[in-house]
């Protein structure tokens, strides 16, 4: 198990573990029924304290998966991820799992290029590039487009779920998406320092994402290497 990331953006740390526990879960990593190290154990394996551990422990009892057996200690129960809040995030590296960060590259407020796919209802839209990774592993880059009659997306209170984003700072909830997967070229922006050069074949997710509106709100594009992540969609 990785040690949590502590940079700007980034989630809480006990939201943090919370995730990777749920990830590791759904990947099969961690079974139903298997009881977890002694606290104190994972904290100091994880380079956090037993009160940082104890609160992601208890987000995961609240969503119902995390038992804790008196004198013999916390079980993990397979409930489902739908509380998570990479719910809808598709990319796992290819053993299972891995937390999702993101360095953020751009934020701004643009006029909607010819080019972009229709959605929403505005002329205008904020558009944020990421480069995504799963622990330390650098997968993909990434540009969302949020429609501006859903708010605008403010670089300095933004954090590594967007969705979680939307629910604090904007007061909406994305309740839909629909993906399409392909395969694409790279982007000209993106980094240098990326595992591929703009321009190389990838993996290419295309997704329209819903609030409470009849109109998707936001479009997204996430190219992504498929040496180093795959897609993974569970049904259940």
């Amino acid at each position: 198990m990785r040690q949590p990331t502590r940079n700007p953006n980034a989630l809480p740390v006990y939201v943090q573990l919370a995730e990777l526990l749920i990830r590791d879960v759904a990947a099969g990593r961690i079974l139903d029924g298997e009881r977890l190290p002694p606290e104190r154990e994972m904290a100091a394996d994880l380079d956090v304290s037993v009160g940082t551990l104890r609160k992601a422990l208890a987000e995961l009892e609240k969503k119902g998966m995390l038992e804790r057996v008196q004198g013999s200690g916390n079980y993990v129960r397979d409930a489902g991820n739908d509380g998570s809040v990479y719910a809808m995030f598709r990319l796992e590296l290819p053993e299972g799992g891995g937390l999702p960060r993101a360095d953020v590259l751009e934020v701004d407020l643009l006029p909607k290029p010819v080019d972009l796919p229709r959605f929403g209802s505005a002329q205008r839209g904020s558009r944020v590039r990421r480069l995504r990774y799963l622990n330390d592993t650098m997968i993909a880059v990434e540009e969302i487009w949020l429609d501006e009659s859903a708010g605008r997306i403010e670089a300095a209170t933004l954090s590594d779920s967007l969705y979680r984003y939307y629910q604090k700072q904007l007061g909406f909830w994305i309740t839909r998406a629909e993906d399409r997967v392909c395969v694409g070229a790279l982007p000209a922006w993106t980094p240098a320092h990326f595992p591929k050069p703009g321009g190389a074949t990838v993996g290419y997710i295309e997704r329209f994402s819903w609030s409470d509106r009849p109109e998707p709100v936001e479009f997204s594009r996430t190219w992504f290497d498929p040496d180093r992540a795959i897609y993974v969609q569970r049904l259940k």
